[in-house]
């Protein structure tokens, strides 16, 4: 029996509320400048981000009042049932199929909390059968995307013939903090915004892409790097400012690694398709995987665009690259929460 996995279809989607980055500026420098001493210096981030505009969860003037738990997961909840929603159906609908086809599905978040999982919230709605399978998974960060879609891929390889829909939601802009005067949260307020994505994965099936491997690197001694501190009010950012030099120093031999284990060699990759978490985190990449410098071109349109969703945006690109035509062999990588390192090597399909 045919065992290899396709990517039968894929669907993006992000909230109405476009915040740009000049009204980000703005409002942040009325929110900080005359309570952080060092807020001047770190403004600048807005301008060197790489980024016009955000989708957000809720309204500018949502984010200038303070909010705990309950009216942030009140709004995660409504906002990524919506999301997830959008993102399924039509990832459903572009591979001929609906609901009650779906024997697994597996959806990741880092940013909210709902238990039961959207998934089972929204079962009705989706038409999803009483027997099928759900995995949720929480805490993989901005790598989730490339892990979640392996976790997926892996899942579909063990059932040949089963549908599995995998759902990237991030809802980043609702752990905005009022009180947290650092470094790490105005260049969060910076960086990030709100997407969502979903995938149909299946065997034995035509699809715009196989699924050659999956593989991920754990770096030791490395948690705090990135990651939450959780307090009463809410998520707090955990962002080192040594993250871009330890991916230019240490994701290139990562990923070689992850190659090496499927007896690939980073020559074979026509096109790797990364996670643009920033523009320092994007020269980084190119740097440590030996591209040209500019090489991640969708990488930084979809920064632009969207800001760093988190784990949906690797998704964004992905979707770009297939559009522009997927080379003979690609690479998605990711790096998130562990500190960790995600690949999985997709194909061209004849």
């Amino acid at each position: 029996m045919n065992d290899t996995v396709k990517l039968l279809s894929l669907a993006v989607a992000a909230p109405e509320h476009v915040i740009t980055q000049e009204e980000a500026a703005e409002t942040s420098a009325r929110l900080f400048s005359s309570r952080l001493r060092d807020f001047q210096h770190l403004a600048s981030v807005f301008g060197n981000a790489g980024i016009r505009t955000r989708h957000a969860a809720r309204p500018l003037r949502w984010f200038i009042e303070p909010h705990g738990w309950e009216d942030r997961m009140a709004a995660y909840g409504e906002v990524a049932r919506g999301l997830f929603l959008e993102t399924a159906t039509k990832a459903l609908d572009r591979a001929g199929l609906k609901g009650s086809d779906v024997d697994c599905i597996v959806t990741i978040t880092s940013t909210g909390i709902a238990t039961p999982s959207l998934d089972a919230q929204l079962a009705a709605t989706m038409g999803f059968r009483s027997d099928v399978e759900r995995v949720p998974v929480f805490g993989l960060g901005c790598a989730a995307g490339v892990s979640g879609f392996a976790i997926a891929t892996r899942l579909a390889r063990s059932r040949p013939g089963a549908t599995v829909l995998f759902v990237a939601i991030e809802l980043c802009t609702l752990a905005f903090r009022l009180d947290e005067l650092t470094r790490a949260n105005i260049i969060a307020t910076a960086l990030f915004g709100d997407g969502a994505a979903a995938c149909v994965l299946r065997t034995g099936a035509t699809g715009k892409a196989e699924v050659e491997t999956t593989g991920e690197h754990l770096f030791p001694d490395t948690l705090g790097i990135m990651g939450w501190k959780i307090d009463d009010t809410g998520f707090g950012v955990v962002l080192a400012q040594s993250l871009p030099p330890f991916a230019e120093a240490e994701l290139g031999p990562a990923v070689d690694g992850i190659l090496a284990r499927h007896g690939l060699v980073r020559s074979d990759i026509g096109r790797f398709i990364c996670h643009p978490g920033g523009t320092r985190v994007l020269a980084a990449l190119e740097s440590t995987l030996s591209l040209p410098s500019g090489y991640l071109d969708h990488e930084r349109d979809v920064l632009a665009e969207y800001g760093n969703m988190s784990s949906p945006t690797v998704l964004f690109v992905l979707e770009r690259v297939l559009q522009a035509g997927l080379p003979e062999r690609a690479a998605m990588v990711a790096m998130g929460p562990g500190f960790a390192a995600s690949c999985v090597t997709l194909k061209r399909v004849a």
